[in-house]
């Protein structure tokens, strides 16, 4: 069998400019690759963390007006981070954060359109 390593998720945005400012305060991801149609009619927007190679590919399409339906909303992407005590009061400020499981040690944000994303210790992971 070939090896396969992870590259990318994406999502579908409504508004990327606000999408685009979420992931940077809240996650610190920025734009690392663009790609635009010739006719205009999506834009792609490649987000990386500057350590790993895997990235957040958001999708954004002209002719969309209406929210996308994420149904039970039972998949996420989740984050580590090494100080779980100030990104907790980053998100809490933001107002982004939409469940919370302290007995687990995590909790998740909401973005713009409504995809939830999971915040775990660094130290959980290991």
């Amino acid at each position: 069998m070939p090896a396969f390593k992870f590259n990318h998720n994406n999502i579908n945005v409504l508004d990327l400019n606000k999408s685009l400012e979420f992931y940077q305060k809240a996650l610190g991801l920025k734009e690392v690759r663009r790609k635009e149609a010739e006719d205009k009619s999506f834009i792609l927007v490649y987000l990386g963390d500057g350590s790993t190679g895997h990235s957040l590919e958001l999708t954004w399409l002209r002719d969309r007006t209406e929210p996308y339906n994420l149904g039970e909303n039972e998949f996420h992407l989740a984050f580590t981070t090494d100080d779980y005590e100030a990104a907790h009061a980053l998100h809490k400020e933001m107002g982004c954060i939409c469940y919370e499981n302290p007995k687990m040690g995590i909790y998740f944000i909401a973005d713009p359109d409504n995809y939830w994303l999971e915040i775990v210790p660094a130290k959980k992971m290991a």
